[in-house]
């Protein structure tokens, strides 16, 4: 299981959690979410815009051979 999908499980967990227990969650809100989402999507972005490994692309060519 990736990482992400275990701190998606465990983040959804602790909020049943405070949820049952009636807990404010210490989490900033929303808005700040987005905000922190959008910031590593722009990193995401420029890590594979910028930084884009420096290999040539193979060119495969086929010959058609005629037979006779």
């Amino acid at each position: 299981m990736s990482t992400g999908l275990i701190s998606l499980a465990a983040g959804v967990l602790i909020g049943l959690i405070y949820a049952l227990l009636k807990v404010r969650s210490p989490a900033p809100p929303a808005l700040a979410l987005i905000g922190l989402l959008g910031m590593l999507a722009g990193e995401q972005a420029a890590r594979h815009l910028l930084f884009q490994p420096a290999t040539p692309q193979a060119h495969i060519t086929t010959s058609q051979e005629s037979s006779s």
